[in-house]
C-alpha cells in the first residue's frame, strides 16, 4: 500500500494512501479507516436525500469535506446556489487544492471554512440555510474524535434547526445504526427518517445509515 500523504495535527494523524489491490485512494485518521473513493454511495445519498426533500436547495452547509463526494453530488444539481463546507483538518483542504485528491473546490459555488462544524453552524444566521449535511465522523458510536460526540446531541441539532429555513432539512451520516441519534433527531424535529445503505466495504457487506429531520 503506497502512502500518498501524511499529516499530524493536534487531533492526531491523517494518512492518505493508495491501496495495492484495487488502486483505491483511502483516508485514515488515527489509524481508523474513514473512507475511500470506491464505495461512495452513502456519501452521495446524504446529498440526494437532502436535495430531494427541499423545494429549492439554494444554500447548503456541509460538515466534513472528506474526499469530496457529498459536495460533488450537491454540485451536480443546477438548483444549488452555494455550499459552505466546514472542515476541521486544514491538510484535507490542502491535499484537495494541490490535486492529491480530485477537487470540488474550484466551483465558484463552494466556500470552505477550516474549523469545527459546530462553530461554523453557530456563525450562520437563523433561517439562512436550506439544508445541513453532517458527515464529520464515523457516527456517534464509533468516533474518531471523542469531542465530536457533541455534534450528535439534541442541543446541537436544535442549533442546526434554528439555522434552517422552514422546510429545510438536516441529514446526518453514520457508519452504524444509532437509536440515540434517531431519538435525538426526532426530539428536535418531531420525526426522524432513517435510511439504511448497504455497501461493499473491501469485500465485506456492511450497512451505513442516513438520518434526516425536516424543519
Amino acid at each position: 500500500m503506497g502512502e500518498v500523504a501524511r499529516a499530524v495535527s493536534e487531533r492526531g494523524e491523517l494518512v492518505l494512501r493508495r491501496r495495492d489491490d484495487d488502486g483505491a485512494l483511502e483516508l485514515r485518521v488515527n489509524g481508523v479507516f474513514v473512507m475511500d473513493d470506491v464505495e461512495t454511495s452513502s456519501e452521495e445519498l446524504l446529498a440526494s436525500a437532502a436535495l430531494s426533500s427541499v423545494r429549492r436547495p439554494g444554500r447548503v452547509l456541509v460538515g466534513g469535506l472528506g474526499l469530496g463526494y457529498t459536495v460533488r453530488a450537491l454540485l451536480a444539481d443546477p438548483r444549488l446556489e452555494s455550499v459552505v463546507v466546514a472542515e476541521i483538518e486544514p491538510e484535507l483542504v490542502s491535499w484537495m487544492r494541490s490535486g492529491l485528491v480530485p477537487s470540488v473546490l474550484d466551483d465558484p459555488r463552494v466556500a470552505v471554512v477550516v474549523g469545527d462544524v459546530r462553530d461554523v453552524v453557530v456563525a450562520q444566521d437563523d433561517a439562512s440555510l436550506d439544508a445541513i449535511l453532517l458527515d464529520v465522523d464515523n457516527g456517534p458510536d464509533f468516533l474518531v474524535y471523542d469531542e465530536n460526540s457533541a455534534i450528535y446531541a439534541a442541543s446541537f441539532l436544535a442549533v442546526c434547526k434554528a439555522r434552517l429555513r422552514p422546510g429545510g432539512v438536516l441529514t446526518v451520516w453514520s457508519s452504524s445504526a444509532s437509536s440515540d441519534l434517531e431519538k435525538a433527531v426526532a426530539s428536535v424535529f418531531g420525526a426522524c427518517d432513517v435510511t439504511p445503505v448497504p455497501v461493499d466495504l473491501q469485500g465485506r457487506a456492511e450497512t451505513y445509515y442516513v438520518y434526516q429531520g425536516s424543519a
